[in-house]
């Protein structure tokens, strides 16, 4: 029989640092960050673990919450995780170009930029010069998004925002310290090849594209990116992990489906966050979440 996790949730992480709870901020607001709901992800970190994976990482705010000592981060999104190797290995450099991106900000600037993956540019960039142009775009383009069309394309428009602060130096060098003092791998692909080295003890946390809150409990209707076969095979990956003996937990929707999915695989907890639902940032709404957790 497979050893199962014994030891029981704790607020206070083994590598998380005793002060405050995400003492380090993200470098990057990203759609579907978890920093709203850091208070409740941290009632369910296991009390001793071993190496912490993040197949789906996007902004990082729950790693950098936790500041695991042994880590393996992953984005499916090739520039997203680019910047993340770029943060922790070139930070100099990178301050310098979003410096420059900063004094030259204005729209004519933004959409030349933004037209770089359709002619041809963006593969003559360096890496550095492609981390920058994503920050730069992601703190400039409208309600924060990264967005591109079939061809990979970035269809974002300009944000007009007054004061967006660009070269944001002191996160992103504290970002780079914890990047450089632990052992953090950034992979890029699909997220259970993420995963293929946890073992039992290990800490998995699932953050997925979720499912759409306005979809009813049937399967067949559920489709988007990261459709149905998708959330299946993660589930599956879940049950798989459970059975290794690693620690898994998931957030999602609160929606039939997931219920569907999850019900006799995991423990599941609803939580209400805080989420933006417009362009001001002043537009939240309360939604109904889950946590699924693999152990009790």
């Amino acid at each position: 029989m497979l050893n199962q996790p014994t030891n029981q949730p704790t607020n206070q992480p083994t590598n998380q640092p005793t002060n405050q709870l995400g003492e380090i901020r993200p470098f990057i607001k990203w759609v579907g960050g978890k920093r709203q709901l850091l208070p409740e992800l941290a009632k369910y970190v296991p009390k001793q673990f071993g190496t912490y994976f993040e197949p789906f990482l996007g902004g990082g705010a729950f790693l950098l919450s936790l500041e695991p000592h042994d880590a393996v981060v992953n984005d499916f999104n090739p520039e997203l995780a680019n910047v993340w190797r770029i943060v922790r290995d070139r930070p100099d450099e990178l301050l310098e170009k979003l410096v420059e991106h900063q004094a030259n900000n204005s729209k004519e600037y933004y959409l030349d930029l933004r037209l770089t993956d359709r002619d041809g540019r963006l593969e003559e960039m360096t890496e550095v010069e492609r981390a920058a142009r994503f920050i730069y775009m992601i703190k400039v383009g409208f309600n924060g998004l990264w967005r591109v069309n079939s061809k990979g394309q970035n269809n974002v428009p300009y944000g007009k925002y007054k004061n967006p602060k660009i070269a944001d130096e002191p996160t992103i060098r504290r970002v780079s310290e914890y990047l450089n003092n632990a052992n953090v791998d950034v992979m890029t692909g699909d997220f259970a090849k993420a995963v293929e080295k946890a073992q039992t003890g290990d800490f998995v946390y699932f953050d997925p594209p979720y499912i759409p809150a306005s979809e009813t409990a049937s399967f067949t209707s559920y489709s988007s990116e990261f459709g149905y076969d998708e959330q299946v095979r993660l589930r599956d990956l879940f049950k798989e992990l459970k059975d290794r003996g690693v620690f898994v937990l998931l957030s999602n929707n609160d929606v039939p489906l997931l219920h569907e999915l999850y019900e006799g695989i995991g423990v599941i907890e609803t939580v209400e966050a805080h989420r933006f639902v417009a362009a001001k940032a002043s537009s939240r709404a309360k939604v109904s979440e889950v946590l699924v957790r693999s152990w009790e």
